[in-house]
């Protein structure tokens, strides 16, 4: 049996991996899908980047796991990737899904024109509210999983997207598997590629949007499992 720990992005919670979860748990495997602070149930609990790494690593000390595998969906590979820097030999193996990476000194926001998106923030008590059906066009999704998507979205902290990251050693010494997503682009941002050059880290592609747990709960519970195999 593998543990997963599963960590969905932003605007998201634990909600969003149920068909995964179940694919995983019908194969043998062990589920948990884990809600970061400040979203979806824990709305109202305050957030920042140190927060949700902490969410991520006291999910696993709490349950006891050993040999498990994080996965980090978009966001949220920041605060996975800094997690698992933490538990140390607990860890099996991280599972990217068309995410973020941590880079020291530098936050979610760093790095790309994101000018719009630090004026929601502002402009929204300090949150970055949730996409609209139309953001989610040509991803692969069909009408009812956008609908699905965005009646559960609830505002995501803002303070966990501007704080900067403190990475103690290097992401590339951590065996991961990136799947990139390829309707979201061809290539993984530009912060992964260094890391895909080294070999501790494998990429998959998937022919899906940025939201394969949705569009492709199946296949994706498939790469999650293989992934932990080595295979």
């Amino acid at each position: 049996m593998t543990h997963f720990v599963l960590v969905a992005g932003s605007w998201l919670g634990a909600w969003a991996w149920d068909e995964v979860a179940a694919e995983l748990r019908a194969a043998g495997d062990d589920a948990h899908p884990l809600t970061l602070s400040g979203l979806a149930e824990k709305q109202g609990v305050p957030a920042g980047l140190e927060t949700h790494v902490r969410d991520v690593v006291d999910e696993v000390g709490r349950l006891g796991l050993r040999d498990v595998v994080l996965v980090g969906h978009s966001y949220s590979g920041i605060p996975v990737a800094l997690a698992a820097e933490r538990i140390g030999d607990r860890l099996r193996r991280m599972v990217l899904v068309d995410a973020n990476v941590p880079v020291d000194g530098e936050s979610f926001l760093s790095g790309w024109p994101s000018g719009p998106v630090r004026e929601a923030i502002a402009a929204h008590d300090g949150f970055w509210p949730p996409l609209a059906a139309d953001d989610f066009a040509g991803q692969g999704l069909t009408d009812e999983q956008i609908r699905r998507i965005v009646d559960g979205a609830t505002p995501h902290p803002g303070a966990t997207l501007v704080e900067a990251a403190a990475v103690q050693g290097s992401p590339a010494d951590l065996p991961t598997t990136y799947v990139k997503c390829l309707l979201d682009g061809d290539e993984p941002m530009p912060a992964v590629a260094p890391l895909l050059a080294g070999d501790r880290w494998e990429l998959v592609r998937m022919d899906t949007g940025h939201w394969p747990m949705f569009s492709r709960p199946r296949e994706l519970a498939r790469i999650l499992r293989e992934s932990a195999a080595g295979r």
